[in-house]
């Protein structure tokens, strides 16, 4: 029984459904929230779905600012200058509208924005979080377009520190929106790229924490009913962006593989942060493309389970029938089988992946491997991405 013991929580108040995102104003006033920052990405920001929605915002006479400053992978230039903009503003809270980039930006502006201490104060280590002011974290709102990084339930952001090129995760409870709206209509017009990406990133979670050790039964569930409809749903999604059943179902993935992976993860995230550090690519692809090198290297200690998951989302063989489902994925998603299908004009010498490498142990990712992730391992993890 002494390993019977375990620190659970769960996510917020989600509304779920097509046409939810009517329901902002709403939420706003259950939030207390009079003066949102509304926070997105560039690329949206210049799409119908954000115009549709800031009318709702006008409609409902809610005065609000914009903030549309953030890299694919946000950096603490975007961060500064978004805080920079929510106080100007006098701005109370915080939309984050988008993917996991605007997402995560979204609650590290509405989380750091009163601190006074840098922000790399509060990176998920030990209890470091209990150094922020948390009177002073604005109540955060979040609307995801995508279906992937479950930032909407997480109580974490992603930031690069671009001085160092590693990527840190911040993490405070009160960094967990207070209410989502998951509207499947809002990620219609996602590109299949993004959708196949996105799509990769939720099953990498969900895989993860499903692998990673440790006494979490209600994790392992929601992890292996996330990996179903994946399998079931993301196909589809990617061939009919406009199938708002599949959309339904993998914001939902999305967010299961979030909810699961406080639980854990390993690395396949620990591989993939250095890599987007350095070469900003996107997090869910670079994920599904180490996806079967981490899954081969950790066969030993998890074949076992991997077969029960196969078994229960129908697919036969095993644990060989699991890898080879997660291939035939990739392939009609158009995920590159290496790191130079992904990068263009890859090169990386012997110093780069010792570097990458080095990142990647010490990663807050990488503890939670089914096996210990040495130096060596990552190395060869690499290599393998790199040769295919």
């Amino acid at each position: 029984m002494s390993q019977l013991i375990s620190k659970w929580n769960y996510p917020t108040t989600v509304r779920f459904g097509a046409g939810r995102i009517k329901e902002l104003p709403e939420v706003l006033e259950a939030t207390g929230i009079k003066n949102p920052l509304f926070v997105t990405d560039p690329g949206l920001a210049r799409l119908p779905v954000v115009a549709s929605t800031l009318k709702i915002l006008d409609d409902g006479k809610v005065p609000h600012g914009v903030f549309s400053d953030v890299k694919p992978n946000p950096v603490e230039a975007n961060l500064i200058a978004g805080i920079a903009v929510f106080k100007e503003g006098k701005h109370d809270g915080v939309i984050a509208f988008g993917g996991g980039s605007a997402l995560d930006l979204g609650k590290l502006i509405a989380f750091q924005a009163g601190q006074t201490r840098p922000v790399w104060d509060f990176e998920d280590v030990g209890d470091w979080w209990t150094r922020a002011d948390s009177d002073v974290i604005a109540p955060i709102i979040a609307v995801p377009t995508t279906a992937g990084t479950g930032s909407e339930v997480g109580r974490a952001g992603v930031i690069t520190n671009e001085e160092t090129h590693t990527k840190k995760v911040i993490f405070h409870p009160k960094l967990l929106p207070a209410i989502v709206i998951a509207d499947p209509e809002l990620s219609v017009g996602m590109p299949g790229f993004i959708t196949a990406g996105t799509g990769m990133d939720a099953l990498a979670h969900c895989l993860e924490a499903y692998c990673a050790p440790g006494y979490h039964p209600m994790a392992d569930g929601i992890a292996v009913e996330g990996m179903r409809l994946v399998f079931e749903n993301l196909p589809k999604a990617y061939a009919n962006g406009k199938d708002l059943t599949a959309r339904a179902h993998m914001m939902s993935a999305a967010a299961m593989g979030a909810t699961a992976f406080q639980k854990g993860l390993g690395a396949i995230h620990s591989l993939s942060h250095p890599i987007g550090a350095i070469y900003d690519t996107h997090h869910g692809m670079t994920n599904a493309v180490f996806m079967p090198y981490v899954l081969a290297f950790n066969r030993d200690a998890v074949e076992e389970r991997i077969a029960r998951l196969a078994n229960y989302i129908g697919i036969k063989g095993g644990f060989d029938g699991f890898t080879k489902a997660v291939l035939k994925l990739r392939k009609e998603l158009k995920v590159p089988h290496t790191l130079p299908g992904l990068i263009k004009d890859l090169d990386m010498n012997r110093k780069q992946k010792e570097l990458i490498a080095d990142m990647a142990i010490v990663d807050p990712t990488a503890g939670g491997n089914p096996v210990k992730l040495t130096k060596k391992a990552a190395l060869r993890l690499l290599d393998e991405a790199i040769e295919g």
